[in-house]
């Protein structure tokens, strides 16, 4: 595939799009390309309305971290189930009443803790690309894991919807987030494009701006109306009804921002460095971190 898709302003659904080619998964669960014509959207037709799924806050203040190395450290009532050695990790998901998580390594292998249930995994896979991040769906009974090149592999009840695996990226993917009824997600890269499957939808990108730092992670709002991206200065931009609560991004860093989380009511968000370093806007709370103190791995990532 030698065609580009650039998710940036101009690819507001219901708008018009350059044709291009869509995805869809074969048996094995890689991508092959189906040849479209006319005013496609983006990861296929136009997805019904957004539905909000309301669901009990039983942890309002719980978030993880977790470290390259495959340690995790849990706070506000998010409990620690285990730590993995010997791997190198690209992302945590937690389940959705906190009491387990996934880690999944570069490689594609999976990793359970607490009632975190196993649904397979691609560690014994050639893949094209490692695996950069990993999101579990609504349910809780399945998940999907991101290579850089875009690439998705979906296990238990997480369907494929489609993947930028066979497209000509102009920077790599580097995080995902799921839809709250997760029959869609969206997919970031370095330099802000967003990539919309299923029935995410597209509210805007970084894709056409030149930005001080890449991006590296992205969070959406419980109802799935928006999004916000991260970049390692710790800029955000807010898209849709993602509401812009603060950021770092005019304050001096120890170390670089590696993520982000909403908070489950979506007005606040928290940011961690890669020195653990956590930092909280609207209503999300801090309730701990690493900090100087470190874990002799880099952070990685941070989830609810």
């Amino acid at each position: 595939m030698t065609k580009w898709l650039n998710a940036d302003s101009s690819q507001l659904l219901g708008g018009s799009f350059e044709t291009h080619d869509l995805f869809t998964a074969t048996p094995s669960g890689d991508p092959i390309a189906t040849p479209t014509t006319g005013t496609p959207t983006i990861g296929g037709s136009l997805p019904p309305p957004i539905v909000p799924i309301t669901r009990p806050i039983s942890f309002p203040r719980a978030y993880r971290i977790v470290t390259a190395a495959g340690a995790v450290a849990s706070y506000g009532g998010a409990g620690t189930y285990g730590n993995l050695t010997g791997e190198s990790i690209a992302g945590l998901a937690s389940t959705p009443d906190q009491r387990g998580y996934w880690l999944a390594s570069k490689s594609g292998g999976i990793f359970t803790y607490g009632n975190a249930v196993f649904h397979g995994s691609a560690g014994n896979m050639r893949l094209n690309s490692p695996v950069v991040g990993l999101a579990s769906t609504a349910s809780g009974s399945g998940y999907w894991l991101l290579g850089r090149d875009g690439g998705i592999f979906s296990y238990g009840d997480a369907a494929f919807y489609g993947s930028t695996g066979a497209i000509r990226l102009n920077r790599p993917v580097v995080g995902m987030a799921a839809t709250p009824q997760g029959t869609g997600y969206w997919l970031v890269a370095s330099d802000g494009g967003i990539f919309a499957f299923g029935d995410a939808r597209f509210y805007g990108s970084t894709g056409s701006m030149i930005l001080n730092q890449p991006i590296v992670g992205m969070a959406a709002t419980p109802d799935g109306a928006g999004y916000w991206l991260v970049a390692s200065d710790g800029g955000i931009f807010a898209f849709g009804n993602a509401r812009f609560y603060g950021s770092t991004g005019g304050t001096r860093l120890n170390q670089p921002i590696v993520g982000m989380a909403s908070t489950p009511t979506g007005n606040g968000y928290r940011l961690v460095a890669s020195d653990g370093g956590v930092f909280c806007f609207g209503d999300a709370t801090f309730e701990g971190g690493l900090g100087a103190g470190g874990s002799g791995s880099p952070v990685i990532g941070i989830v609810t």
